[in-house]
């Protein structure tokens, strides 16, 4: 089996014709509280972020993928690590899967690929992950993938309902790498 997929779902990497989805998806303003987005983005912006998508990790310091469907090639959702540190051998991790897919086990088959993909071929120490406190279907899913909480951050993000709280979720390789 190829490092960035299963027999359900494939990892690739962004194309021109994502435009469309990147747009819908980045602009749904009902999931801006999940990260910290504060105004939408252009059609102009996402198309030069597709077309800056070739730089590797080492040069943007972030790798996206496209979760799609395998055989038909139907996007689903992204999944993301960030704030990559190589020296440190270490990133975020962050998922989102359009509403139409979540709770069939897609999201937990990508993580899983992503762990295996920057555990092995990046040669990573630990993936992390802000989950906010009250996504527990996110929480409980990292969980899943073996992210144990390590810490909480107070008051962290600002919802309707006040400031809430953030997990820190972390997940270190038992494997040993070379310097």
């Amino acid at each position: 089996m190829a490092l960035l997929e299963n027999e359900h779902i494939r990892l690739r990497a962004l194309e021109p014709e994502d435009l469309d989805l990147l747009y819908r998806w980045e602009n749904d303003t009902s999931q801006w509280n999940v990260g910290n987005t504060l105004s939408p983005f252009s059609r102009y912006i996402l198309k030069e972020y597709i077309a800056n998508s070739h730089l590797n990790i080492y040069e943007l310091k972030q790798q996206r993928f496209m979760i799609e469907l395998k055989p038909d090639g139907t996007a689903i959702g992204m999944i993301d690590l960030y704030d990559f540190e190589p020296h440190h051998r270490r990133a975020g991790v962050g998922i989102m899967l359009d509403r139409l897919y979540q709770g069939k086990g897609f999201a937990m088959e990508a993580l899983d690929l992503t762990v295996e993909y920057a555990f092995s071929f990046l040669r990573l120490h630990q993936l992390y992950s802000h989950v906010p406190a009250k996504n527990s279907p996110s929480k409980a899913l990292f969980e899943r993938c073996g992210f144990i909480l390590t810490s909480v951050l107070t008051d962290w993000i600002v919802t309707k309902e006040g400031y809430s709280d953030v997990y820190v979720m972390q997940r270190i390789t038992t494997k040993l790498t070379d310097n």
